[in-house]
């Protein structure tokens, strides 16, 4: 019934997600009460929704993916998002009961989980509003910031140094693992220098700032050497996320991709699958 619940609660707080990405317009905070305020309408037709229209996935599917008034059909970035929501309130915490040793009690582990329950929250907006929009927020980075100096904070005061990678053992490999704040500051070093090298480099046109500030609290949060893999992940999905777009002749060699996505992709995949991605690559290598 936990796991439901916060399943449930996961799905609301994705409808909010939708609102909030949907109405930003680039120009005000994220959270402006007069920007995401107001009853919901359907962007077509501007037809006031009911509650019931509003339910997370459910009123998707009652009125199978076509507004009620005009029916126009709805994205389906709207479920998409909810779920996505939903499963990251129920499966984060499972990663995290099964990474992390040494916890006392169920109140250190709730506490690091709420950490990186509101981190993966901020990534899906940051990815959803750099789709949209182009840029990511300075005050979702901010926030993240905040949220990995909690989880740096949980870490020592719970659960001690050797905890903080989701590569596990396999992090030893790669060094800085003696320092819970080493690690963490190295890493978020790591991310600034590589994509601001990358913004200098080219003047801005290979990479946007507003990447380069992201890798700033994605670094911190992660630590080192997670920042590695995830942007070895979002450079190989990325690059071949563009050349798939440049062959189709949707895109040409001058057009702009979003990035910050790709560094979603890669953050989600270093929490997940990292030691399991560090054990295929050392069998392969046979070590």
């Amino acid at each position: 019934m936990v796991w439901f619940f916060l399943f449930i609660f996961g799905l609301a707080v994705g409808s909010f997600l939708n609102v909030v990405a949907l109405r930003y317009d680039g120009d005000h905070f994220v959270l402006n009460p007069r920007v995401i305020g107001g009853r919901s309408r359907c962007p077509h037709c501007r037809k006031k929704l009911h509650w019931y229209e509003l339910v997370p996935i459910v009123g998707f599917l009652l009125q199978r993916g076509r507004c009620r008034h005009c029916h126009v059909k709805i994205g389906y970035w709207y479920p998409a998002v909810e779920l996505l929501s939903g499963l990251i309130f129920v499966l984060v915490p499972l990663r995290l009961g099964g990474a992390i040793t040494g916890a006392a009690s169920m109140l250190p582990l709730a506490l690091y989980a709420a950490v990186w329950i509101a981190a993966f929250e901020a990534f899906l907006l940051v990815a959803y509003i750099d789709m949209r929009l182009g840029i990511i927020p300075d005050e979702l980075n901010v926030a993240l910031l905040l949220l990995a100096f909690a989880g740096i904070w949980v870490s020592l005061a719970y659960f001690g140094a050797a905890n903080h990678s989701f590569f596990g053992s396999y992090a030893a490999a790669l060094g800085l693992q003696d320092s819970v704040w080493t690690n963490h500051v190295i890493g978020a070093l790591f991310g600034v220098l590589l994509f601001g090298g990358i913004v200098l480099a080219t003047r801005g046109r290979g990479m946007g700032a507003g990447d380069a500030k992201f890798a700033l609290p994605l670094g911190l949060l992660f630590g080192w050497p997670d920042i590695l893999l995830i942007a070895m992940i979002a450079f190989i999905i990325g690059g071949g996320f563009g050349i798939g777009l440049i062959a189709s002749g949707r895109k040409t060699m001058k057009s702009t991709v979003p990035f910050g996505p790709f560094l979603v992709i890669g953050a989600t995949v270093a929490f997940f699958w990292g030691s399991a991605l560090f054990r295929w690559y050392f069998h392969m290598v046979g070590l």
